[in-house]
């Protein structure tokens, strides 16, 4: 099993953009010296909620500040940007990190950004198929051409190369963050491996795998690809050594952040949006993750391992807004709890 940290970079009230930043940084640090086996960065734009607007340009910063653990991207948003400037980054740091780059990509939301960026609506409501294909075709193949009426150019090299650049041949990681029953067919029928998010329990995400599996096998993926598959499961990690304790400092601290990030977000064309209650989606995720004990906490991933099957874990561990205590979360979660779940 795998345990990594799932690192939004999120601005608490009362708190400056540099100090989470600042805090996204230092709890990637700890998260090497504690064992765990990756950071995942998240990317946000125009709100408080996440303070990273390019989570590959962070994991470049953090790539540079490590050398044991596994950087990705959770993820970066592919609407608003050109795959191939996506799959150039991501190639350069996967050849010089010397594979530990990951690349997650997902469709993110009908937001302003769209507007910002010049990428229009279609991008997010029928343009990611299109934006995936091209960027996984610049990370396999030697030479590409956009033949397309959105992304029309003539034939052009691959530098750097990935799947030349190191032992192994393979080019990084894409992961697909999935979040329906059309997100996860998209991913199967690429047989890229899935990011399923915080916000839904075991049994849908066993769910989702099952879709996935069988949408991989009528791809034509073999059993060995299809059961291998390395999906990542995200969710949140508060350790303490009373349950009660670890749920009471997501409370305190998690509904204002929340309240504060969610309702920063502005749709592109004015559409309503239902919003989850702050302090019942917090109770929500202290019900479905390992927030708890250490002893509760491995349980809890280690029934959720069994129950779909994903052996891959993506944990926000920064709850609590405060970057001694994030840091001590960090260290419980990589000293107390990964050794249980050996």
């Amino acid at each position: 099993m795998r345990v990594g940290s799932f690192v939004l970079a999120a601005q608490f009230p009362g708190q400056g953009q540099g100090e989470a930043l600042h805090r996204a940084v230092r709890s990637a640090e700890v998260a090497e010296e504690a064992g765990l086996d990756a950071v995942w960065l998240a990317e946000h734009h125009f709100v408080p909620y996440g303070t990273c607007p390019s989570a590959v340009t962070l994991a470049a910063l953090l790539l540079g500040r490590t050398r044991r653990i596994r950087v990705g991207t959770a993820v970066s948003v592919l609407p608003t940007v050109h795959p191939v400037a996506l799959g150039e980054q991501a190639a350069l740091l996967h050849v010089t990190s010397g594979g530990r780059f990951s690349l997650g990509v997902g469709r993110g939301g009908p937001w302003v950004d769209l507007e910002v960026f010049g990428a229009g609506l279609e991008a997010y409501e029928t343009g990611f198929p299109e934006s995936l294909d091209l960027l996984v075709r610049w990370l396999r193949d030697p030479v590409v051409a956009g033949a397309s009426e959105r992304f029309a150019f003539r034939e052009v090299p691959v530098v750097p190369r990935p799947s030349e650049a190191l032992t192994g041949g393979a080019g990084p990681e894409v992961v697909v963050a999935c979040t329906s029953p059309a997100s996860v067919r998209l991913a199967a029928a690429r047989g890229l491996p899935m990011l399923l998010g915080m916000h839904v329990g075991d049994e849908e995400k066993a769910e989702m795998v099952a879709l996935w599996r069988t949408q991989a096998r009528a791809a034509g993926f073999t059993p060995e690809e299809v059961s291998g598959a390395p999906h990542v499961s995200a969710g949140v990690a508060q350790i303490a050594d009373r349950r009660t304790d670890a749920v009471e400092t997501l409370l305190k601290a998690m509904p204002g952040w929340l309240k504060q990030g969610l309702d920063a977000h502005v749709t592109v064309d004015g559409r309503a949006r239902s919003m989850r209650d702050p302090v019942a989606y917090t109770e929500l995720l202290c019900g479905l993750h390992p927030v708890g004990t250490p002893r509760l906490c491995a349980d809890r991933l280690a029934a959720t391992s069994e129950r779909t099957g994903i052996t891959r874990f993506a944990l926000l561990t920064e709850g609590s807004g405060d970057l001694a205590a994030t840091e001590e979360n960090v260290r419980r979660l990589g000293g107390e709890v990964l050794p249980r779940l050996c």
